[in-house]
C-alpha cells in the first residue's frame, strides 16, 4: 500500500494537472480557488476567503505566535499553450506558463503534510494561497487584508528553468529586480506620405525614440548597475500612404532598487520629449510602478540554504547564481512588511517543456519540484521529514 507521503505527492500532482488544464487569469481564479478549498476542507484545514479568490489557511492553529507563513501564486497568463503534454490548457489563450499551478500544488501537498503532522508542531503556520501575481498586485491586497496577522517569516519560491533540476538559489539580499512599464504617445498633425516635409513623421520619432532609450542602461547609468528598459511595442498603424498622427511606443523596466527607478523614471520621459522634438513630434510620457525588488533577509536566506543542503547535499546550492534576476515578483511586498526569503528553484531536465523559459507556450512545470519543496516547507515549519 502507499504511505503516507506518496498519497501526499501523488495528490498534490493530480491537482496540479488539473489546475493546469484549467487556468484562470489574475484576479479570476474562481474555478482555481475552489479546488484549493475544496482540498483544504477535505484534509480538515481551516481556511478563509482573502482578497477574492485567495485563500489564507492555519495547520496547528492554536500553535505559538508568531508563526510562519508559506505563499504559493495560482494565477496563469493569456498565453495559448503549445507544450504538447496531456494535461495541456483547454482554455483557449490562456496557461500556466510560469508554473503556478505547480506552486499551488506544492503548498497544497505541504498543508496535507503538515497537517498530519500537526501535533509535532510548536507554531503556527499559516498557507497563503495567493492570487494576481502577474500584476495584479495580489500580495498588497492579501497583506491589506490582515494575511499576515500572526506572521513572523514567510517562505516563497519560484520555480527556475534557467538552473538544473533541484540546484537552489536564495542569496542573501535581492534575488529578483523591481518593474515597471511605461507609455510614450507622440504626436504630429500628420499627413501624405509624399510630403514628410510639412509634417512631424511620428514613426521616425518612434524609431529614434527607441534608439535613443537603450542608451539610458549603456551610458546614463552606472556600468554596475543592474538594470533593463526595454521597447516591447510600437503602435503606429497606418495606410501605406499616410504618415499617422500618433504612435504609442511601450516598454517595460528592471530596477534593482528605488534610487535606480527614480533616475530612470525621469529619463524615460527627457529623452523622449528631446528627442521626438529633433523630428518636429510632441512626447507625452505615462510611467506605471509595478513591482519593487525582491530582497530577502539574510537570517532567513540562510536557513533556507541550509536546510536544501542538509536535504538534499552542498551541491544543491547553485553556487554560481548571479544576482539579481531581473524578472520581478509580488513576494516583494511581504519581504517589504517582515522578515523572509525567496528562493529561486531549477525546474530543467531533459524534458523540453522543462526547458522552455518561463512566459513560453511550450513551457511546463516541473512535477519533481513538488516533493523536493514540500520537504522544504515541512523542516522549515518543524514537521518531521518522509521516510
Amino acid at each position: 500500500m502507499p504511505n503516507d507521503w506518496q498519497n501526499t505527492i501523488a495528490l498534490a500532482t493530480n491537482v496540479r494537472h488539473e489546475l493546469h488544464q484549467q487556468p484562470e487569469l489574475t484576479w479570476k481564479e474562481e474555478h482555481t480557488a475552489s479546488v484549493i478549498r475544496h482540498h483544504l476542507t477535505e484534509l480538515g484545514i481551516a481556511w478563509a476567503p482573502c482578497a477574492g479568490t485567495g485563500t489564507v489557511a492555519t495547520v496547528n492553529p492554536n500553535g505559538a505566535t508568531p508563526g510562519i507563513a508559506l505563499r504559493g501564486d495560482i494565477d496563469a497568463l493569456p498565453i495559448t499553450e503549445n507544450s504538447g503534454v496531456d494535461w495541456s490548457s483547454q482554455s483557449t489563450g490562456c496557461m500556466h506558463a510560469c508554473g503556478h499551478d505547480g506552486h499551488t500544488a506544492t503548498l497544497l501537498a505541504a498543508a496535507a503534510w503538515l497537517k498530519l503532522h500537526e501535533a509535532s508542531l510548536e507554531s503556527r503556520i499559516t498557507l497563503l494561497f495567493q492570487p494576481a501575481e502577474e500584476g495584479g498586485h495580489g500580495a498588497r491586497a492579501m497583506i491589506e487584508e490582515g494575511a499576515l496577522e500572526g506572521v513572523e517569516k514567510i517562505y516563497g519560491w519560484h520555480n527556475w528553468p534557467g538552473l538544473p533540476l533541484g540546484q537552489l538559489a536564495c542569496p542573501d539580499g535581492i534575488v529578483m529586480a523591481g518593474n515597471g512599464t511605461f507609455e510614450i504617445d507622440l504626436t504630429s498633425s500628420g499627413g501624405h506620405a509624399s510630403q514628410p516635409d510639412i509634417t512631424g513623421d511620428t514613426i521616425l520619432a518612434a524609431s529614434a525614440v527607441t534608439m535613443a532609450l537603450q542608451q539610458i542602461v549603456s551610458r546614463r547609468l552606472p556600468p554596475q548597475t543592474a538594470a533593463v528598459v526595454s521597447v516591447t511595442s510600437i503602435d503606429g498603424a497606418s495606410a501605406p500612404t499616410v504618415i499617422p498622427q500618433s504612435v504609442t511606443v511601450s516598454g517595460s523596466i528592471r530596477v534593482p532598487n528605488s534610487e535606480v527607478r527614480n533616475r530612470v523614471n525621469t529619463l524615460i520621459p527627457d529623452i523622449a520629449a528631446q528627442t521626438a522634438a529633433c523630428y518636429g513630434v510632441a512626447a507625452r510620457t505615462r510611467i506605471f510602478p509595478r513591482y519593487e525588488a525582491t530582497i530577502n533577509h539574510a537570517e532567513p536566506a540562510r536557513a533556507v540554504r541550509a536546510t536544501w543542503q542538509q536535504l538534499f547535499d552542498s551541491q544543491a546550492v547553485a553556487s554560481d547564481f548571479v544576482a539579481p534576476v531581473m524578472a520581478s515578483e509580488d513576494f516583494s511586498y511581504y519581504l517589504d512588511e517582515i522578515p523572509g526569503a525567496f528562493a529561486l528553484i531549477g525546474g530543467a531536465d531533459a524534458e523540453k517543456a522543462h526547458q522552455a523559459p518561463l512566459h513560453s507556450p511550450h513551457y511546463d512545470f516541473n512535477d519533481a519540484l513538488i516533493p523536493r519543496v514540500t520537504q522544504l516547507f515541512a523542516q522549515l515549519a518543524g514537521a518531521p521529514q518522509p521516510r
